[in-house]
């Protein structure tokens, strides 16, 4: 049976938090960078869908095509790592040195992934800025500004605003990312995330990595927003958001709704005797000279 069981399922997403946090520096950059260009070509994708059907809910029904391969081709998203690492450390199998780490790597690659994807955008809908007809063009610079503007015009309330959609948001990401190891089937892993995703982006909530490919992408194309109101009304709350998002409404929930003493000493003892086995295996190999 491919469904795995929610006390297994709370070893392995422990697990890939501790394997997470345990990357290197290069797998971290390559790993983020792919996956922030990968979600910048998702939210073009459904963008264009939406602007060609005039029904938005098509775009987010097309959208979670780049979660699915991030996740499936083993890449880092920081978004779904806000919620795996911290039960690492709760557990004590990783450190918050490493964490933070990974969280700051990975969300570096992703902006250069992110920017990167956009002007290659930007300048393939433009032909190398000497068209502006393109329909996208101006679906982007719209986005971009309603990312932004609407936040400063309310001013500080407008960052509790973008803090609480990203927390909105980053429940259903991390949701999301927490089903895909509901399955060990492809099909199952797929449409387990495809859901939650689907949710987040059809409500028109703040995830960090996209607005990465948006709003750069949007003041490339004439929006007028400025770096500094770009970080400072949208990028830093909604990073911020997302993380409490993730371990506030997603994974401390998950964890001690199904983690108990009784299971979690099961797998201790399930890891010792693993680790007992394999050095064992290794004594009795022998060597040669």
């Amino acid at each position: 049976m491919s469904y795995v069981q929610p006390d297994k399922l709370i070893d392995d997403i422990i697990h890939s938090g501790v394997v997470k946090s345990n990357l290197t520096i290069k797998q971290m950059i390559i790993r983020g960078t792919l996956s922030g260009a990968i979600l910048g070509a998702a939210t073009a994708v459904s963008l264009t869908a939406a602007a060609q059907t005039g029904l938005p809910i098509v775009g987010a029904v097309l959208f979670p095509v780049g979660f699915a391969i991030i996740l499936l081709l083993g890449l880092e998203l920081v978004t779904g790592s806000f919620a795996l690492i911290p039960l690492a450390i709760l557990e004590g199998r990783t450190t918050i040195k490493k964490g933070l780490t990974n969280f700051g790597v990975v969300i570096a690659a992703h902006l250069f992934g992110a920017v990167l994807f956009g002007f290659l955008y930007v300048v393939s809908i433009t032909y190398m800025g000497t068209v502006t007809t393109d329909p996208m063009v101006q679906a982007i610079v719209h986005l971009a500004e309603h990312k932004v503007l609407p936040y400063e015009a309310v001013g500080p309330g407008g960052i509790v605003v973008a803090i609480i959609k990203a927390m909105l948001c980053n429940w259903m990401v991390a949701i999301g990312t927490i089903m895909f190891y509901t399955s060990k089937s492809t099909a199952g892993k797929i449409l387990a995330m495809w859901l939650p995703v689907t949710i987040f982006f059809s409500l028109g909530l703040e995830h960090a990595i996209v607005n990465m490919f948006v709003i750069p992408a949007g003041m490339m194309l004439g929006a007028p927003i400025s770096i500094g109101q770009w970080l400072l009304w949208n990028q830093i709350p909604v990073l911020v958001g997302n993380l409490l998002g993730a371990i506030l409404f997603t994974a401390l929930p998950v964890y001690f709704s199904h983690r108990t003493r009784v299971n979690r000493a099961a797998h201790l003892e399930a890891s010792a005797t693993t680790a007992t086995d394999a050095e064992t295996a290794d004594e009795s190999v022998p060597v040669h000279a």
